[in-house]
């Protein structure tokens, strides 16, 4: 059965005057703030410096990565039908050699399903890409492949899912385990195997685990329905892994769930907040997360009443619950977020917002108390697309995006992080 899939990429959407009611309909996200306070807010702290990346010119659709090692950045290249995932990795030592992992001229390629590079803590290198199964109904697969010896050779890639269909199979969240790896995915098998719905069954976010001989431990199904096209989040707490993503209601409200790993099974969808943004097709603009043992910090973007905000909260208990949502953009924002804790406390939250008639990235500090820091812009971000990443290595706080501002080009900046204070 074809999959059914709508996309809703309006990148500028017209704010109205604020609302003013609660519940359904109205701004009732607690502690957020606009950009007309008239507090001051803290400053941002940081000083975002330009950094050079290792992708050649024309490079595209970057992923940040990070282990005790450093931070790991990967790209797309593309020659012709050909497309290559190459990474290079930082460290103190500065950028590594750039190395190639996988190539092909079937691949499904886009800004908003990216592949990616991670080390494990063992030291080896683990990556993902997607082959193509079906070009016209958007159909592929994920394809693992890992590395033990810096990236110089690479394993016959396998496969985590088994259902056979020509479906989708993309949107991976890749995450270390114990004994092992693990990633999650959005996964269309059902809508292939549904005879019964008339708009083809539902996407589905789907669970792999392998150990460390790379022997499959699990496969199976975290939440039986999801959008068809938002990116997932995972990361790991002292209480399990925990997912995020954007769940898809028989009521077409697509809002922010999380599902946690607890003793080998997953829990039940819980919403981060209940924006109740309801909307016949998918907004392609999924949830980011960040943690430290129980505490969470979660972005994501919501257009309830097409007006394009960026949120953040965070959870002290490894997201059973939740804070009040705190507002980030100043205007209008079109999502593609990313957040990281820092060490005192707050968290480096990014959204991708439009002003003076162009996508800016923006980046600013937040709090659990609900304190902001002022926005900041990294430098040569004037013209942002795709999907911006952002990751915490060591000392340094680190963002990569695609800017075309003249021609498709990869760029970075970088910022030294605080170690105390916090309002």
């Amino acid at each position: 059965m074809t999959r059914r899939t709508l996309c809703w990429c309006t990148p500028l959407l017209i704010v109205t005057a604020a609302c003013s009611g609660a519940g359904a309909g109205g701004c009732s996200f607690g502690t957020s703030t606009s950009g007309g306070d008239s507090t001051s807010p803290p400053a941002f702290g940081l000083t975002l410096a330009p950094l050079a990346l290792p992708a050649p010119e024309g490079s595209a659709y970057p992923q940040l990565t990070s282990s005790p090692r450093g931070a790991i950045l990967s790209w797309l290249e593309q020659e012709d039908a050909t497309t290559t995932l190459a990474f290079s990795e930082r460290t103190s030592a500065g950028w590594s050699a750039n190395r190639q992992v996988a190539k092909g001229d079937d691949w499904f390629v886009t800004s908003a399903d990216i592949p990616s590079v991670l080390r494990l803590t063992n030291g080896t290198l683990v990556a993902n890409w997607y082959p193509t199964t079906d070009a016209l109904i958007e159909a592929y697969e994920t394809r693992l492949s890992y590395s033990s010896d810096e990236g110089k050779t690479w394993s016959k890639p396998i496969s985590p899912h088994h259902d056979g269909t020509k479906t989708q199979h993309g949107f991976v969240s890749l995450f270390e385990l114990a004994g092992g790896v693990g990633l999650v995915w959005l996964d269309g098998r059902d809508q292939e195997q549904n005879t019964t719905d008339p708009l083809g069954g539902s996407m589905a976010l789907y669970f792999a685990s392998f150990d460390t001989q790379w022997k499959q431990t699990a496969e199976t199904r975290v939440d039986a329905r999801v959008c068809e096209c938002c990116q997932t989040a995972a990361v790991a707490t002292t209480d399990g892994v925990l997912t995020a993503f954007r769940d898809r209601s028989p009521e077409e409200v697509r809002d922010i769930k999380v599902s946690r790993l607890d003793n080998g099974a997953w829990t039940s969808a819980q919403s981060v907040h209940d924006d109740n943004w309801k909307i016949d097709a998918c907004p392609v603009n999924g949830p980011a997360l960040s943690a430290r043992g129980r505490d969470v910090a979660v972005a994501w973007f919501t257009a309830e009443g097409d007006k394009g905000r960026a949120f953040a909260a965070f959870s002290q208990d490894a997201g059973r619950t939740w804070s009040a949502p705190i507002r980030l953009d100043n205007g209008v924002s079109s999502g593609h977020v990313d957040i990281e804790w820092l060490d005192d406390g707050s968290a480096a939250a990014s959204w991708v917002e439009f002003a003076d008639q162009r996508s800016r990235l923006r980046v600013r500090r937040v709090w659990p108390s609900g304190a902001r820091s002022d926005a900041v812009e990294p430098p040569g971000s004037v013209r942002v697309s795709g999907y911006p990443r952002m990751t915490r290595a060591g000392d340094e706080l680190i963002l990569a995006w695609t800017d075309s501002e003249s021609g498709q080009q990869l760029k970075g900046a970088v910022a030294r992080l605080p170690r105390a204070g916090a309002p």
